[in-house]
């Protein structure tokens, strides 16, 4: 599936995620789909995006850990959407509709972070954001490589 779409279907199940541990399932499956998109631009993207999508897509792999894993696995049966991306056909477009979500959740998981009550909750916010955060960083770079 392309990227706009899988973008497209993550912003729609945030909008849908009335749970604390469904947001927190959906900033990573947002997280996984930006290092998944930084992968496939290194492998198949214009030759300015290569390099940076390599280390996006390296770096990406650090954030999600088994921390956002168990997020993913535990709050829903749904699987990784970032697993179905076979294609980023509109790289600019993709990448800052990613950015976009990206900042929007850590807007949301800054919230909820801070209005948490239980300390368990707080953690598993601040851990997704600062993955959403940084794979943030790393769209922004591979949007700096396409250029104006």
């Amino acid at each position: 599936m392309d990227a706009v779409r899988l973008i497209q279907a993550t912003r729609h199940a945030l909008e849908q995620a009335w749970q604390v541990q469904d947001l927190i399932a959906e900033a990573w499956q947002a997280q996984a789909l930006a290092e998944a998109m930084g992968g496939h631009l290194a492998v198949h993207g214009p030759p300015e995006l290569r390099v940076v999508g390599f280390s996006a897509g390296e770096a990406g792999g650090r954030v999600c850990g088994p921390v956002g894993l168990s997020a993913l696995a535990g709050a829903r049966s749904e699987p990784i959407r970032a697993a179905i991306l076979t294609g980023v056909r509109e790289p600019a477009r993709a990448l800052a509709e990613i950015r976009d979500l990206l900042s929007e959740l850590g807007a949301v998981l800054a919230g909820v972070a801070c209005s948490a009550e239980e300390e368990a909750v707080y953690w598993q916010c601040i851990d997704a954001l600062d993955a959403a955060e940084e794979s943030k960083d790393l769209v922004c770079s591979l949007l700096g490589a396409l250029g104006p």
